[in-house]
């Protein structure tokens, strides 16, 4: 790729293709693929995104709410769409787009086989959600009877799935918890699989899971972050690549003095001649004021350059004393090398954050190796 000339996020299609085959290889052949493209893809773009994924065979895609499924049919994406957390008030909207409700509550249940009902749906997919030990969202196993009593009473509805969620699949320090997270969801869907008479898709694991517990892979798993280039662990970050690269570029250079200050509240004072560099990136861009002061840094020719003073809106001010560069230089927030996940431990988060902080005010650009 030529050097950035303005800030942008850079994703790498060939490293999305690369995570996912890597992710492939750890399931059987009969295992389903859930892509998750929630969040703006993660904070990449969602459509591009999906459409790869469909091009690589992803069985499913997720999506966290109604509106973001509804922007995947605009673009022409037809693969069967999982809506992880609805809302009763877009379910109608859900219907006429085709999408495929997640129902983890005795009332969302009821509300939505009565917006099916009103819509003259038969057997419509739905996923059922249920509560092993997040505590987040989901049915609990007493629920059970329920749902039989009213998959019973009226054939608007489907059940394509039944699903939880693990809690701390990337922790050895957890997995007796997780292990019986697993052993609860087994016996959760035999007891509700004996009563409807059916068998839906089982799945549980995300990429952590998809990793650590190659028993509880089912009928299907879903990977997000994984996709996205992070393994949750040292080890297994290696086997990953981050598919997107945050680039911007020097707009100026200033020679400060001892004792002058940098950025709002005068926070940082200079302890002697040095050269600053500022770069047109800031919180509204998703990096948050916790860098600033210098918590976290940028790369620069290959060499850190500390966020100096406050973050500004719409800049951040580094010190570039002890590196050779001009304006109009590239910067690198974060990316292949310098990665999210190292950006963001230095303020006690995670990667998720904040790749899926990134403004989409901010130009994303596509590429293959």
């Amino acid at each position: 790729m030529p050097k950035a000339k303005e800030t942008i996020l850079e994703i790498n299609l060939t490293s999305l293709e690369e995570n996912y085959h890597y992710l492939k290889s750890k399931l059987s052949e009969e295992t389903k693929f859930m892509g998750v493209v929630k969040a703006f893809g993660y904070g990449s773009d969602s459509v591009e995104i999906a459409k790869n994924l469909v091009e690589l065979g992803v069985n499913y895609l997720a999506v966290a709410y109604v509106k973001e499924g509804v922007v995947l049919r605009d673009a022409g994406i037809e693969t069967p769409i999982l809506v992880l957390h609805p809302q009763p008030a877009n379910f109608s909207t859900l219907i006429d787009r085709c999408l495929e409700p997640s129902l983890y509550s005795p009332n969302v249940f009821k509300q939505f086989i009565n917006v099916a009902s009103e819509k003259n749906q038969v057997n419509y997919p739905v996923h059922l959600k249920f509560n092993t030990g997040l505590n987040r969202l989901g049915f609990w196993e007493n629920d059970v009877d329920f749902i039989e009593l009213k998959l019973k009473e009226s054939n608007t509805i489907k059940v394509a799935s039944i699903f939880s969620h693990l809690a701390a699949s990337e922790d050895k320090n957890e997995k007796d918890f997780t292990i019986s997270q697993i052993h609860n969801f087994k016996i959760l869907t035999a007891s509700l699989i004996n009563k409807i008479g059916y068998s839906p898709l089982l799945h549980i694991c995300n990429t952590s899971g998809i990793l650590n517990y190659p028993e509880a892979h089912f009928d299907m798993v879903r990977s997000g972050i994984g996709l996205y280039g992070f393994g949750n662990s040292e080890v297994e970050n290696k086997n990953f690549q981050p598919i997107a690269t945050l680039k911007s570029i020097i707009s100026q250079i200033h020679q400060i003095e001892k004792g002058e200050s940098v950025g709002y509240n005068r926070a940082y004072i200079s302890s002697s001649f040095q050269n600053t560099a500022t770069i047109p990136i800031g919180h509204a861009d998703g990096i948050s004021r916790a860098y600033g002061n210098g918590i976290g840094w940028v790369t620069i020719q290959g060499r850190k350059a500390p966020i100096i003073g406050n973050v500004c809106m719409d800049m951040i001010m580094v010190n570039i004393t002890e590196i050779d560069c001009k304006e109009g230089d590239e910067v690198i927030i974060f990316g292949a090398l310098s990665t999210a996940e190292k950006l963001s431990a230095s303020i006690h988060s995670i990667s998720y954050e904040l790749i899926t902080s990134v403004s989409q005010r901010i130009k994303r650009v596509f590429h293959r190796n």
